[in-house]
């Protein structure tokens, strides 16, 4: 199974799960959703789970927004 690139999550005594990306802390789930995150992270690649959770993945702009005035140099 791949390491995950950039992607990084901690599980906190009290039920709660930071997830961060580049060392910046992405979400934080807690209760439920936290303990769904755990089942899902441990069954698939990592890397696609963390950034499904956190809303950080490929939309398919990215090549277009690069290219925008205000996103050059």
């Amino acid at each position: 199974m791949p390491r995950p690139n950039g992607f990084a999550y901690e599980a906190h005594p009290d039920g709660a799960v930071h997830i961060t990306h580049h060392g910046r802390r992405a979400t934080v789930l807690r209760g439920d959703r936290a303990a769904r995150f755990l089942d899902e992270v441990t069954g698939a690649d990592p890397q696609l789970v963390m950034a499904r959770w956190t809303g950080d993945y490929k939309r398919g702009n990215e090549r277009t927004a690069r290219a925008h005035p205000r996103n050059r140099g």
